[in-house]
């Protein structure tokens, strides 16, 4: 996943932006990654990702963390919503589309 590809589908909001978050506000908890832009507070699929990227960027000073590429991380986040993990909210990037069965 590049810097420009989604991060939260629901809420449409880059991996980029999340970065650039916690470079400015310097957030000192991962829940308060969600006053980006409601970033984790849609179904609850980027909230582990927006965990490690945190921990990565506040304890390591880094953000370089292997993430799957952005068709395999729609596809994985279909998954988890058709399992009952969480329902993306109106607007959110739909589950059909992201998926390449």
């Amino acid at each position: 996943m590049n810097v420009d590809e989604e991060l939260c589908l629901c809420f449409h909001i880059t991996r980029r932006k999340v970065v650039n978050y916690i470079r400015i506000e310097k957030p000192k908890r991962p829940a308060q990654l969600a006053d980006c832009f409601g970033a984790g507070t849609g179904c609850g699929w980027c909230r582990p990702f927006l965990e490690r990227l945190f921990e990565q960027a506040v304890l390591k000073g880094e953000t370089a963390i292997d993430f799957p590429d952005a068709a395999e991380y729609a596809q994985m986040r279909a998954k988890y919503v058709r399992a009952g993990g969480g329902t993306p909210p109106p607007g959110a990037t739909p589950i059909d589309e992201a998926e390449t069965d």
